[in-house]
């Protein structure tokens, strides 16, 4: 339960600040609500903005064309950005890392 809390916490401030994830945090969240207090689950799982997705992830694990496109944009953002503040060859190291997870996201089902 405590876990779902924190969760459920980082994932929405991850909604609001740009340089956090906030969705990864949610399944997080309904993942330990599941386990610890079914009925947060179910508020989480029939909220209208983020329900359908959270959903979609569990039953099909499939993500949606528009939100594939918003996490593979602002990773090549931040992937720009890194390599302007960081610098070569210290960039590479996050660089890389948002390449392998922008091809795993790339080839998930939408």
């Amino acid at each position: 339960m405590a876990a779902g809390i924190v969760f459920f916490a980082l994932g929405w401030i991850g909604m609001v600040l740009p340089v956090m994830p906030g969705f990864v945090f949610l399944l997080g969240a309904v993942f330990c609500f599941a386990r610890g207090n079914p009925q947060w689950e179910t508020r989480m799982l029939d909220h209208p903005k983020y329900g359908p997705a959270l959903r979609d992830w569990r039953e099909h694990r499939r993500i949606a064309r528009k939100s594939k496109y918003a996490a593979l944009g602002f990773m090549a953002l931040a992937a720009v950005l890194t390599g302007f503040t960081a610098g070569f060859p210290i960039a590479l190291i996050p660089i890389g890392i948002m390449a392998l997870v922008g091809t795993w996201i790339w080839t998930r089902p939408e």
